[in-house]
């Protein structure tokens, strides 16, 4: 316990309302009266715990973020996130999501790397609407931001994939039914994050979230879970580690919410850049963390278990694979997760014209059409080709990630989507003689983050760029990123995973992150030993050969 007064300002208003009742106002007020009549703790805290945040007020630079109040720097207009534990879609929502957003957001939308879908320019008067037509067909924002436990990462192959070690379904739908929206665990010191698979290429991250549950059979148990707890990245990363215990797939909602209760009742409250639970297994360490959770939570021993054997692929899906019922699925890339009303209009529609009724979204910021017929998958990528969807990417337009960054973030400082794409593109005619397939069987990956909070997981990137002010070759400032390098996650290419390499002094400019990219690449493919990949040689490499 580190104390609980005096409070912060987050912890005072969590205990002055309890934030999951904020929903009423809006309904019953908020909405009515409009956006001048909502009470600034509700607007600058108690909305998120239902997908509300104030977007930025368009026209402010990035060199001001860090200067302006929340009320400076916010517009009279909201970001939603849609959560979709799991990453999972019928067509059904993916038509309701293009409509609501063609209706109330602009035509926007945008897949986050946390399997959400995020809207853009809603009004609040627009709210209590756009929740019943999700709510109709299954669909929620509760908890999607907010200090409690928000959307959990699930396998998007889950339940489909032939190598699958266990199908994680069961646990998800276990917590989002009996633990989503329940008061008792809303008031958290900060956000909780969750993920679960069954899959062999351990596909959802699991060693940045609080808590996860990695698929892997027991000797003598069978298919079960092997328990991470603690990672988190933004400006002071830490990997999440290992408790030693396995969990049966019986127990797997049980002992979630025991983590979470561990996080809630002993977890940092009074600073809050320190009230995530990586800091308490930092302190703890996993032997008292798993005999708390055993002793005062769960009331039993876990067993023993082993690690999960280390990943073979990738694990973003991309491409086409066979399903173990004999159909396909198809892993669908797109450029920084934005799509818009009409993309996922073209995309349902595809996949029902190819026999589909099911849709899953990656924590890589890709798309996944299940249930398709062999002799079908042919058209449903002819289809949606069109619409910048395709199962065959360059290798850099796989392997590219973004931010929402300054184009409505409050807390960033460059703008991330616009510069992506245009460095997927100018990268893709720069190295196109480059046989980057097969210098790296694990794409090249390269995440772009508008702030230093890494929610585009910039220290896990093979190129990971932080969003700041940097002064150009004339001496101006101007939007560029400071470079991390050589970070990996679940990789068959290290023997554990690890967190990028900065190199004091090396940023580069917005426009010159193709120019960049390019040289370091090149500098790896002719300096490599071997079948070296990208981060083992940035990690050893001279700091010259990096610029």
């Amino acid at each position: 316990m580190d104390g609980r007064a005096p409070l912060n300002h987050n912890e005072q208003f969590k205990a002055d309302g309890p934030p999951l009742e904020v929903r009423d106002r809006i309904e019953r007020v908020y909405a009515r009266e409009g956006f001048a009549s909502i009470d600034p703790d509700d607007l600058n805290g108690r909305f998120r715990w239902w997908g509300l945040y104030t977007q930025r007020r368009p026209g402010v630079p990035g060199g001001r973020t860090a200067q302006l109040t929340p009320a400076e720097l916010s517009d009279e207009f909201f970001m939603l996130r849609v959560r979709l534990d799991g990453g999972a879609l019928t067509t059904q929502q993916l038509r309701l999501l293009a409509d609501v957003s063609r209706r109330y957001a602009r035509g926007t939308a945008d897949l986050t790397d946390r399997q959400n879908v995020q809207l853009h320019w809603v009004r609040i008067e627009d709210v209590p609407a756009i929740w019943a037509a999700l709510e109709a067909v299954g669909l929620q924002t509760t908890e999607a931001c907010g200090d409690g436990p928000r959307v959990v990462l699930g396998s998007p192959v889950a339940g489909v994939a032939a190598e699958e070690v266990i199908d994680p379904t069961p646990v998800i739908t276990e917590i989002v039914e009996r633990f989503i929206g329940d008061p008792e665990i809303a008031n958290l010191p900060r956000k909780f994050k969750s993920a679960v698979t069954g899959h062999p290429d351990q596909d959802v991250v699991h060693e940045i979230n609080d808590i996860s549950l990695v698929g892997v059979v027991h000797p003598e148990l069978g298919p079960g879970y092997d328990l991470w707890v603690g990672g988190g990245l933004s400006t002071n990363p830490r990997l999440a580690e290992r408790l030693g215990a396995f969990v049966r797939a019986e127990d797997a909602a049980d002992v979630w919410y025991g983590v979470v209760r561990i996080f809630r009742d002993y977890g940092y409250r009074r600073l809050r850049h320190r009230a995530r639970l990586k800091f308490l297994l930092a302190d703890w360490g996993p032997q008292r963390f798993r005999r708390v959770l055993e002793e005062e939570y769960l009331g039993f021993a876990l067993p023993d278990g082993p690690p999960a054997p280390a990943p073979t692929g990738a694990g973003d899906h991309v491409g086409v694979h066979r399903q173990k019922d004999g159909l396909r699925y198809v892993g669908l890339s797109l450029v920084a997760g934005r799509v818009s009303a009409d993309v996922l209009t073209a995309l349902a529609e595809a996949a029902e014209a190819a026999g589909s009724r099911r849709v899953r979204l990656t924590p890589q910021q890709k798309l996944l059409v299940l249930d398709v017929p062999e002799d079908e998958v042919e058209g449903l990528c002819a289809r949606l080709e069109p619409v910048g969807l395709t199962s065959t990417p360059s290798p850099f337009r796989r392997s590219t990630m973004a931010c929402t960054g300054i184009e409505y973030c409050k807390l960033a400082i460059v703008e991330t989507k616009r510069a992506a794409a245009e460095a997927v593109g100018d990268l893709e005619r720069r190295l196109v003689d480059l046989p980057l397939p097969t210098l790296a069987p694990r794409p090249l990956t390269l995440h772009l983050n508008g702030c230093p909070n890494s929610c585009a997981r910039i220290q896990t990137a093979d190129i990971g760029l932080k969003g700041q002010l940097v002064t150009d070759d004339d001496g101006q400032q101007v939007p560029g990123f400071q470079v991390h390098l050589g970070g990996g996650l679940a990789s068959q290419d290290r023997e554990e995973p690890g967190l990028g390499r900065t190199v004091r002094g090396l940023k580069v400019t917005a426009d010159g992150v193709g120019e960049y990219v390019e040289r370091v690449v090149r500098r790896w493919a002719a300096d490599r030993e071997g079948d070296e990949t990208f981060a083992q040689w940035a990690h050893r490499a001279d700091e010259s050969a990096l610029r």
